[in-house]
């Protein structure tokens, strides 16, 4: 079920939204984020929020709602769905008016809801891309630029037709950058957790802050620096953080299998019993 708020009013289906010369049609400009309504719980929305507005910015646009007011939006959307469900919350902003620079006056807001369960704590393959990621001098790295998405999905047509779920994308550098689709994890064979410092080539997910977080409750200190594609091939774990699936392991890489580790396994339950009690903030 796909519900959209769009002009003021409720739809379900795939609500249309642009016109034929409208400028994020033609021209790119769209943002984008994504939440999670896990039974009624919705963790750390409001920060989802904020990134748009600031994707927005980073576009030339001007979102068209407050926080508050896209938050109470997502309350409305959520309680149209079955008490149990779980959703993806998706905040849209793009451009209709301007020729190559968008009027940022003119930007409209769409917010959509579906449902998209949880997927199993079962793992994933991936690869190592021969992609790259934009550095911040290529592109806008620091929004959640739909624009940018073309090239996660040429990596992950590429791990595909290798034969593997996702990508492992290293930045302009050689470094690791992240997987396809969402943040990257390892843990050492000394038990060292690691995970890429951010330099501007990727975003520094929501989700992954919390997982670091949410560790270092527990003990465990997340190194966050320059990771070597060589440091993946013995790695004892490797795992994935985003919004789709939160915490997701990876259980083979390239050619060497894995098992599903303590400290993945830890950050799942960690996150999901912080998802269970979380408010709105």
């Amino acid at each position: 079920m796909y519900l959209t708020y769009f002009n003021g009013q409720w739809t379900e289906g795939n609500t249309p939204l642009f016109g034929a010369m409208d400028h994020s049609v033609w021209l790119g400009s769209s943002v984008f984020d994504g939440a999670r309504s896990i039974r009624g719980q919705v963790p750390d929305l409001h920060l989802h929020l904020e990134r748009v507005i600031r994707s927005a910015t980073s576009l030339g646009m001007i979102c068209p709602h407050t926080v508050e007011e896209m938050s109470t939006l997502c309350l409305e959307g959520i309680g149209k769905f079955p008490i149990d469900a779980e959703l993806y919350i998706r905040p849209l902003v793009f451009a209709t008016d301007g020729l190559l620079i968008p009027v940022a006056e003119k930007s409209k807001f769409a917010l959509t809801l579906f449902d998209a369960p949880m997927p199993p704590f079962t793992g994933f393959s991936a690869c190592l891309s021969q992609l790259r990621r934009a550095d911040p001098s290529m592109a806008p790295t620091d929004a959640k630029a739909s624009c940018l998405y073309p090239n996660s999905t040429r990596a992950l047509r590429e791990a595909k037709g290798r034969g593997f779920d996702n990508a492992v994308v290293c930045d302009s550098h050689g470094g690791v950058a992240e997987f396809a689709t969402a943040n990257i994890f390892l843990v050492t064979q000394e038990g060292r957790v690691v995970t890429p410092v951010p330099n501007g080539t990727f975003l520094s997910g929501i989700t992954r802050a919390r997982v670091i977080g949410l560790l270092a409750s527990e003990g465990v200190t997340v190194e966050e620096r320059t990771v070597q594609p060589a440091e993946l091939e013995d790695a004892a774990e490797i795992f994935n953080t985003g919004n789709f699936g939160k915490v997701t392991p990876c259980i083979r890489y390239e050619s060497r299998s894995l098992q599903v580790g303590p400290i993945a396994t830890l950050a799942r339950e960690r996150y999901m019993a912080f998802s269970a009690e979380a408010l709105i903030s």
